[in-house]
């Protein structure tokens, strides 16, 4: 995909929290990270991206939970190891894929006290959209 614009393809505002995410491809189990997440999807930097469309089963590792957080999502776009900057790494954007609404409402309030606990209230709040407390 040509256009490297991030954020005309970002249907919420994302965080610049590090994770390890566990996936397989073909016959082999890669680990590789996140750069940033929202409650919709998360970048994964990897210089092996999967094909745009592609849906596939992965483990967020996070710190807070004794197991890795399994979790679907699907390829939204790629960033090439040729198209990369040092702004832009190689990788792929992942959408969430649900499979309830609970599923759904569990992974946001996730990604939201992740943002919490490493941005704080104020700048995380900003990032959600919500109004300061006062």
């Amino acid at each position: 995909m040509a256009d490297n614009s991030q954020s005309d393809r970002r249907d919420a505002s994302r965080a610049p929290i590090e994770l390890k995410v566990e996936y397989r491809r073909l016959n082999g189990f890669f680990a590789d990270y996140t750069r940033n997440i929202s409650k919709g999807g998360t970048f994964i930097k990897t210089q092996r991206p999967l094909d745009l469309g592609t849906e596939f089963i992965f483990a967020l590792v996070v710190p807070t939970l004794a197991q890795p957080l399994r979790l679907r999502g699907t390829v939204q776009w790629i960033v090439s190891q040729e198209q990369a900057t040092e702004d832009s790494p190689a990788g792929m954007g992942i959408r969430f894929l649900y499979a309830s609404d609970q599923e759904r409402h569990g992974v946001e309030s996730l990604v939201e006290q992740l943002m919490i606990a490493e941005l704080g209230e104020s700048l995380s709040g900003r990032l959600l959209g919500r109004p300061p407390r006062g």
